[in-house]
């Protein structure tokens, strides 16, 4: 895994894995290998054959296949975590409301603009989604059920 507070780098994957443990069963792997920090270091260390199987957020995959194929060139997807929200742009709960309205509009509609496709393209974006705190309730909810039953990493 990556990083302890990382969603796509541990909470989905560890939710995942969770339909796979029994009683019998606790733990799934022989050995776990936690703090690679970052998505290059999960493929590295795959290629490498430190680590058989990690987890990569879809989106960095989608990335560096495109933009260094070279890194994904020996690896390959053997399973999908359940969709959650990427991470959300944030701003400081003191910024003025009617600040905050007008960034949330200007991202919403920038797909809109003629000078967002040439920055879009090479970074794989369609647009931006208006999103509600509520929209990542699913995640914690994951982290909840996997810590209520003394599961805090993928193992």
């Amino acid at each position: 895994w990556t990083v302890a507070h990382s969603h796509s780098g541990r909470n989905a994957w560890r939710h995942h894995l969770l339909a796979y443990r029994t009683a019998s069963r606790p733990t799934l792997y022989q050995r776990v290998v936690g703090d690679l920090i970052t998505a290059r270091r999960i493929l590295d260390a795959v290629v490498a054959g430190t680590i058989d199987i990690g987890p990569l957020d879809a989106y960095w995959h989608a990335l560096i296949r495109r933009h260094a194929p070279d890194l994904t060139k020996n690896i390959r997807v053997l399973a999908a975590t359940a969709v959650a929200p990427i991470p959300a742009l944030v701003a400081s709960p003191t910024l003025p409301a009617a600040t905050h309205a007008r960034l949330a509009a200007a991202f919403a509609a920038a797909a809109t603009r003629p000078w967002f496709a040439p920055l879009a393209e090479p970074l794989q974006l369609a647009g931006f989604a208006r999103i509600a705190k509520a929209d990542f309730d699913p995640t914690l909810a994951w982290d909840q059920a996997a810590r209520m039953v003394n599961y805090p990493f993928p193992a």
